[in-house]
């Protein structure tokens, strides 16, 4: 089966940095490909998409962390690099993953049937 695991995760000042990283296991269909995409949470709050990357080299990002964070993702791997950070950027960040012949950077969570444990992020002043 599929498994996903995230790091990188820690505490950092605001204006600070953090690169996340996340790995993707257990395809065994050359049909598909992993696509991967970034949510978090914070409690109480809802989940949202935070970066994706489509097959056709697009890259999406949620309005909130545009120009401070980059995705890129190599096959089962993605990473976030996250600058700029602020405090409202703390939260619970999670790697989500289905495989699809074509990956459409969908910021939907439902689409994802594969997700990885979380890996917090806090971001104080």
């Amino acid at each position: 089966q599929v498994h996903v695991v995230e790091s990188g995760g820690g505490s950092v000042q605001i204006g600070g940095s953090l690169r996340l990283s996340c790995v993707a296991s257990g395809n065994t269909d050359s049909r598909y490909r992993y696509c991967l995409t970034w949510f978090r949470q914070t409690p109480g709050g809802e989940r949202e998409g935070i970066a994706s990357t489509a097959s056709d080299g697009n890259t999406y990002y949620l309005g909130s962390v545009r120009d401070r964070f980059s995705i890129s993702q190599n096959e089962n791997m993605v990473y976030l690099q996250m600058n700029s950070l602020k405090v409202a950027d703390t939260a619970m960040y999670y790697c989500a993953a289905t495989l699809a012949s074509f990956c459409t950077g969908n910021f939907m969570a439902d689409r994802y049937d594969y997700w990885g444990q979380g890996t917090q992020v806090t971001v104080s002043s």
